[in-house]
């Protein structure tokens, strides 16, 4: 949520969306709800209901929020229940963090493809950890892990990436845990080799009978220069030290988890055309963590990191997936003597917003000592499409 004063995601849509609109390509159908999401996020758009105070009969009107998964006021609920139910998943031991990263220049494609790009980039990830897990001579066994998609840098240029978030071990087929030798996962480097080498023969066959083959701006010699590319640019993997206990673990998983491609507390101001806003201070030293994008250029940013319909950015693996996930867990939870999770209970908002804000929202802020009681509903108010309303573009 912006701070006191500080202008907001919807406010940028609301001041400059007209002049977006006007002068770029048409938005697809994700990127004109994820917009009128956001900006009707919080409104009568959408609908609310009407408290009254049981004390001074103050009345306050309280709006639904949009619950788009690229609003940035709609992600703590979303994050806490989530970080809720993997928490009964959790395991005793260190848990690793990789990062898989793709080279820049396949953002061609992922602007053109990026449903096709997206999926490759999961199904070799979790191949290449999945093949390096089973390998007697790291693990010999099935993994856990989790991986989650981010798409933007610090300044919201196009960064696809994977964040693996990977217990330290692997479940074998005789029913033991086995935990890894040398004190890390696997060798970096190696992972890298692997991965681009997956990754191209995935990419080959898209060219040769997928999408791409459809593909304009992919001729005979941007083709070669692509493949020349890829197999010059080094392929990075990043893994960092193995984290504690449950408790590091969960709050190290909020971090990545309900990200959007940026938050309203990081704008700073919008002015003169521009939006302002905060950086790592590594990324900008000499302008003190802060970067400057005019209003329009910050709004196509923002806008390509909008996801493909229905498509999932967080997926589970190994003893973490699906189809078998309850009674691999419960084989490991009986190897390390744990009883069973304890059932999920699912908060009110009040005392959601009491343990995360620490507010009392039933306390009245007019005279600080009723209660506010809900006594009706709100409509929602529809309104004719107006760039600078909480309406947003109107869908096909």
């Amino acid at each position: 949520m912006a701070r006191q004063g500080q202008p907001d995601l919807a406010t940028i849509l609301r001041t400059h969306g007209e002049a977006y609109l006007a002068s770029h390509a048409a938005l697809s159908r994700p990127q004109m709800k994820a917009w009128r999401a956001i900006l009707a996020c919080r409104t009568a758009a959408l609908g609310g209901h009407l408290s009254q105070c049981d004390a001074c009969g103050t009345q306050k009107h309280v709006y639904h929020s949009c619950r788009n998964r690229h609003c940035p006021q709609c992600q703590t609920r979303a994050k806490e229940e989530w970080i809720a139910r993997r928490g009964r998943e959790l395991l005793p031991v260190p848990y690793f963090h990789l990062v898989f990263t793709i080279p820049h220049a396949l953002n061609g494609i992922a602007a053109r493809h990026p449903r096709l790009l997206y999926e490759l980039l999961f199904a070799v990830v979790s191949q290449t950890l999945i093949e390096f897990a089973a390998d007697p001579r790291h693990l010999g066994g099935t993994p856990a892990f989790t991986l989650v998609l981010h798409t933007w840098t610090q300044q919201l240029t196009r960064h696809p990436h994977l964040h693996a978030l990977m217990a330290g071990g692997a479940l074998t087929t005789s029913g033991e845990w086995v935990s890894p030798r040398r004190g890390f996962l696997f060798p970096v480097k190696a992972l890298s080799k692997v991965l681009r080498g997956k990754f191209v023969a995935a990419l080959r066959a898209a060219h040769t009978s997928g999408p791409l083959a459809q593909d304009a701006c992919l001729t005979a010699p941007a083709w070669r220069d692509l493949l020349a590319a890829l197999y010059r640019h080094e392929w990075v993997v990043y893994a960092k030290a193995p984290m504690g206990g449950p408790a590091q673990v969960l709050e190290y998983l909020a971090r990545y988890t309900h990200r959007v491609a940026i938050s309203n507390d990081r704008i700073i101001a919008l002015a003169d055309g521009k939006v302002t806003f905060r950086v790592r201070e590594a990324a900008r030293p000499k302008t003190g963590g802060q970067a400057s994008l005019p209003a329009e250029e910050f709004i196509a940013r923002f806008l390509s990191h909008v996801l493909p319909a229905g498509f999932k950015r967080i997926r589970h693996f190994g003893l973490l997936a699906n189809r078998h996930k309850a009674v691999k867990l419960a084989t490991c939870r009986n190897l390390f003597d744990l009883p069973p999770p304890v059932p999920l209970v699912i908060e009110s908002v009040a005392a959601f917003m009491a343990r995360v804000a620490h507010l009392d929202v039933t306390r009245c802020p007019c005279c600080g000592t009723g209660r506010l009681i809900p006594c009706g509903a709100l409509a929602p108010v529809r309104r004719p499409f107006n760039p600078r309303s909480t309406a947003g573009p109107p869908l096909p």
